[in-house]
C-alpha cells in the first residue's frame, strides 16, 4: 500500500470527497481517510438536512437520482404569519449522495481508507508532512487537508481552528409521513422547503419542514448556543425535547409517524472564518465556519470549499512548480471569500439581528416581506448593507446598536 501522496485528505463528507474528486480527476494521487467503516457509510445519525439548490446540481454534476423531491417554492413561517416565495430547490437522500461522491471519486482514481481515524498531523520542521490514524498508522503528503467537521484534530493541533463554543449550531431531524402538507391554517408546503422562526421550538435558531413527495417530509430542528438561546430556551429541554415539543403541538403532525432508520444528526459554527491553512495545510468544510449563516445550507458552501482547496493544490503542485507554502496556499483564502462566503461580515450581521429577534418581530418580518420587491431582498440575502437597512426600522435600532457593540 502507497504511503506517499501528493494530498491526503480527513473525512469523507461533502467537502473531502469533492476535493478528492477533483484532485483525482487532475491526476493527483490522492488518499481520503475516513472514520466510518465502508459497509456502513454513510451512518444515518450524522447527516445535513439536505436541502440545497439547483445550482449545487449542475455546478458539480449531481444526478438526478440522489435526490428525493425537487421543490419550487421557499416558504418562511413566524408564529403566526408566513412568506412564500418561487425559489427552485432540491432535497436530496443525503446517504445516497455521500456514496455517489466517494463512488465517483474512487473511479476517478482516488483512494480511500475507510475505519480509519485521524487522529494528529505528522510534523517535521514546522510543518506538517502527514497524518497519523487509527492511532499508529501513518501516511505522507505535499498537502495535508482537515475536512472532519467540528472536530477538526489535525486543524486544532495546528492551529488553525477557531471554532467557539458559543457559536456552535446543533440540530436533529426525522423523516415522517403522514404529514398534513397543505393544513389550512399555514401555507400549502407542497413542493416547499419551510423555514420557521419560533424561539418557542427553536430558540435561537430555526425548525424546518422540507416535502419529500406525497405526504412525506423531512422535519428538524436548529439551534445556536447563542444569547438568544440563553434567553428564550428551556433549561430542561434538550434539542430532542424541542423537536418532540414540535411534533406534539403543530397540527401539521396530528396523524404523522416517523420513518424508520430516517433520522439525522448534525453541527456546525456560524461565526466569522479564522485562520484556514498554514504550511502544506487547508482547513475545508465545517472544519471552518462553512455553513450559509443565513439559511443554514452547508451543502453548496462546503463544495465549494473543497473545490477551492483543490485549485490552492493545483496552483502549487502542478508541474511541481511551487512548494505548498502557506503563502502559496493563499489562493485558498482568496477564493473561498469570494466564490463560497462573499460578504460574509454583513450576512453574519443579518443573522445575528435575526436570530437575536423577538417572536413579534418575526410576525412583522413576515408582513415586510410581502410588502418588498425580490430584487430588494435578493440583494438583502447577499449582505447588500442598503438593503438590509431598508428591512429595519426604528424599532430595531436598539437590536442593531447591541448587535454591533457585542461585535
Amino acid at each position: 500500500m502507497n504511503e506517499d501522496y501528493d494530498v491526503v485528505i480527513a473525512g469523507a463528507g461533502p467537502a473531502g470527497a469533492q476535493c478528492a474528486r477533483d484532485l483525482a480527476s487532475r491526476g493527483y494521487d490522492v488518499v481520503v481517510l475516513e472514520t466510518e467503516a465502508a459497509d456502513e457509510f454513510p451512518k444515518q445519525s450524522n447527516k445535513s438536512t439536505a436541502g440545497t439548490f439547483p445550482s449545487m446540481m449542475s455546478s458539480f454534476a449531481i444526478p438526478d437520482d440522489v435526490v428525493q423531491q425537487y421543490t419550487k417554492t421557499v416558504v418562511l413561517e413566524s408564529p403566526n404569519e408566513y412568506y412564500v416565495r418561487e425559489q427552485p430547490g432540491a432535497v436530496l437522500d443525503f446517504a445516497k449522495f455521500k456514496r455517489f461522491l466517494v463512488e465517483d471519486g474512487q473511479e476517478e482514481g482516488a483512494e480511500y481508507r475507510f475505519e480509519s481515524r485521524a487522529t494528529a498531523p505528522i510534523v517535521e520542521n514546522d510543518e506538517p508532512v502527514g497524518v497519523t490514524y487509527n492511532g499508529d498508522e501513518e501516511v505522507y503528503a505535499d498537502v495535508v487537508i482537515d475536512a472532519t467537521g467540528p472536530a477538526a484534530p489535525l486543524a486544532k493541533k495546528l492551529g488553525v481552528s477557531d471554532l467557539k463554543r458559543e457559536n456552535h449550531a446543533i440540530g436533529i431531524e426525522f423523516e415522517l409521513e403522514g404529514i398534513d402538507i397543505d393544513h389550512p391554517e399555514f401555507a400549502d408546503l407542497h413542493d416547499a422547503m419551510m423555514l420557521r422562526l419560533d424561539h418557542d421550538i427553536a430558540p435561537g435558531g430555526y425548525s424546518w419542514i422540507f416535502h419529500t413527495g406525497g405526504d412525506t417530509a423531512k422535519v428538524g430542528v436548529c439551534y445556536i448556543q447563542n444569547e438568544s438561546h440563553q434567553e428564550h430556551g428551556r433549561s430542561d429541554f434538550s434539542i430532542d425535547d424541542y423537536l418532540g415539543y414540535w411534533l406534539e403541538n403543530d397540527p401539521r403532525f396530528a396523524d404523522a409517524e416517523r420513518i424508520e432508520g430516517r433520522q439525522h444528526r448534525g453541527s456546525a459554527h456560524i461565526q466569522p472564518p479564522g485562520k484556514m491553512h498554514t504550511d502544506r495545510f487547508m482547513a475545508i468544510g465545517d472544519t471552518v465556519p462553512t455553513v450559509d449563516p443565513l439559511w443554514g445550507e452547508g451543502i453548496h458552501t462546503c463544495m465549494k470549499s473543497g473545490r477551492a482547496a483543490a485549485t490552492a493544490v493545483d496552483r502549487c503542485l502542478k508541474h511541481g512548480r511551487q512548494k505548498p507554502t502557506a503563502a502559496n496556499l493563499e489562493v485558498y483564502d482568496t477564493l473561498w471569500h469570494r466564490d463560497v462566503a462573499p460578504n460574509i461580515d454583513s450576512r453574519l450581521l443579518m443573522t445575528h439581528l435575526l436570530y437575536l429577534a423577538s417572536n413579534e418581530r418575526y410576525d412583522k418580518l413576515m408582513a415586510d416581506l410581502n410588502r418588498y420587491d425580490e430584487e430588494t431582498l435578493a440583494k438583502a440575502n447577499n449582505g447588500n448593507k442598503r438593503a438590509i437597512m431598508k428591512l429595519l426600522g426604528l424599532s430595531d435600532l436598539s437590536l442593531v446598536w447591541k448587535v454591533l457593540r457585542d461585535k
